[in-house]
């Protein structure tokens, strides 16, 4: 790139310039009041780090392992739709930016080009994710492509029955390629924990998550069919509005998970800081949304590997200065409740960038 971005307030500066109005409120939005929006960022800023001190800290490894395949920090490129609408080489340039930098992704039901283009485009391990967009016959179809394109795993998404009221794209008439091309929800609205297991065992070894997960009943109930991965998430606040930010729902969750499966979390991640807090509360790792979007807006391909390379470096300076040398050494004795110390917003981790409308 022609700019070397030393923070994410820059590289979110240069996305917002380089897209157009509508392609930011895809990113950028969410549904109704935006309140889930909202409440994302205020659970991460309810929480505070408690450091240790007099520790060698003089070498530190930020990374660690996801169902065996190992993550340079604990953070994973989250699926969004119609990438495609943001870099023009759409998910392939966010399988080699993530393969380039050394940690996992998953690709949408609903981006660009076809699955087995992306799979083909890296050899590092990606998850498919699974949007219903018709019959038990298309998902089977589905399914068996992306096993046979070499996925390492299925990632259903299963709080999406409707599409979420994104007023944002309401008001300007717009709606992204995936929703335009297939606007009606019909088998999505039928799914089921039955159908859940038959696509599962339509998997075969693969391991499955279930992404969308946001009470401690609905994990336990996963658990006890077998579910391998708990993906903690509210679809970024794009779907219901008005429930509680991930990092609320956590401790709950992992509870009633108990160990028997591995738990992920998305929903306003942003900082090296907020990836700690999810550890801490017993996370194995973040997916990341708007801020891979954003980065690709920024600079394709490569502005995703700076981004994370930025988000690296915080991790890594807030393990330092809290006195861990290892992301296993972090628990929930280092977390405290705190107050929020400023307004809670898209942008709200980013108080550098006044010149950015909220809305």
């Amino acid at each position: 790139m022609s700019v070397q971005f030393q923070t994410t307030h820059e590289i979110i500066a240069t996305a917002r310039k380089n897209v157009s109005q509508n392609v930011w409120n895809y990113i950028t939005g969410a549904a109704e009041t935006e309140t889930t929006l909202r409440r994302n960022r205020h659970a991460l800023d309810c929480l505070a780090l408690r450091p240790r001190i007099l520790r060698d800290v003089s070498e530190i490894d930020a990374s660690t392992s996801f169902l065996g395949h190992k993550l340079r920090i604990p953070a994973m490129v989250a699926p969004v739709g119609s990438l495609q609408t943001i870099t023009p080489e759409g998910g392939i340039a966010v399988a080699k930016a993530v393969a380039e930098f050394g940690i996992m992704n998953f690709i949408s039901t609903v981006t660009e080009p076809s699955l087995e283009e992306i799979a083909a485009s890296t050899d590092h391990p990606k998850f498919f994710q699974i949007y219903i967009r018709g019959d038990k016959q298309w998902v089977d179809d589905l399914i068996d492509r992306a096993v046979g394109a070499g996925y390492a795993g299925l990632c259903l998404t299963v709080d999406s029955a409707y599409y979420g009221r994104r007023e944002r794209q309401l008001i300007s008439g717009w709606l992204p390629p995936s929703i335009r091309s297939n606007p009606k929800r019909v088998h999505q609205t039928k799914l089921t924990w039955k159908w859940m297991s038959e696509m599962k065992a339509r998997g075969g070894d693969l391991p499955f998550m279930l992404k969308g997960v946001q009470t401690a009943e609905d994990a336990a109930i996963a658990v006890e069919h077998g579910v391998d991965v708990i993906y903690v998430s509210n679809h970024g606040g794009r779907q219901m509005d008005h429930v509680s930010g991930t990092m609320a729902m956590l401790p709950e969750i992992v509870n009633a998970v108990d160990g028997a499966a591995e738990v992920i979390i998305d929903g306003g991640f942003m900082r090296g800081t907020d990836v700690l807090k999810a550890i801490a509360l017993g996370a194995r790792a973040v997916g990341l949304g708007r801020f891979h979007a954003w980065a690709l807006a920024a600079g394709g391909q490569e502005g995703l590997v700076r981004a994370l390379e930025i988000l690296e470096a915080e991790i890594k300076n807030s393990m330092g200065l809290i006195g861990l040398t290892s992301i296993d050494q972090i628990d929930k004795s280092y977390i405290a409740a705190a107050p929020a110390v400023s307004d809670a917003h898209e942008l709200g981790a980013f108080p550098f960038l006044p010149d950015i409308p909220r809305v």
